[in-house]
């Protein structure tokens, strides 16, 4: 959301940058990182069951992060609605991802076998120390707030 909101204060055009926030995020998911959720089919399936507190932990998770985000795009960036919409392009991709786990049989297969398996890989392999996969992170926002800002 954050490097999506990024390129949406630098890039002029706003088609081009709308198309760019869309595609940061299958590149930014190319490199290691940690998910905060156990993945998105076990998080779905917490939700339909009928355990309450399985349900409620994500939930929380899923929303303290995106509140996190439009703070951090409120408080450093010029505020355009264009940096908004590029921010909400750049989420979804998972907004997919959770939509073909609710809904299988939507035809969104493709997208989450690319996504979820091909852009993922590196995500999934266990053997990066998770400093690696925290560092790409503080990158990110360090590098997205730099952007926000000029």
């Amino acid at each position: 959301m954050l490097f999506g909101a990024a390129i949406g204060s630098s890039v002029k055009n706003a088609p081009l940058a709308v198309i760019l926030a869309l595609l940061g995020h299958y590149f930014l998911d190319l490199f290691p990182h940690i998910e905060y959720l156990d993945g998105v089919e076990n998080s779905i399936t917490k939700l339909k069951s009928a355990e309450r507190s399985k349900k409620i932990k994500d939930l929380v998770k899923v929303f303290l992060d995106f509140c996190l985000g439009i703070l951090l795009i409120f408080l450093f960036s010029r505020n355009f609605p264009i940096i908004y919409l590029c921010a909400f392009i750049a989420i979804v991709p998972d907004g997919l991802t959770v939509i073909h786990s609710l809904f299988p049989k939507l035809g969104l297969t493709l997208h989450h076998y690319i996504h979820g398996t091909t852009i993922h890989y590196l995500t999934k392999q266990k053997n990066f120390p998770v400093y690696w996969k925290i560092l790409t992170q503080v990158i990110v926002v360090i590098v997205s707030v730099i952007l926000l800002k000029i």
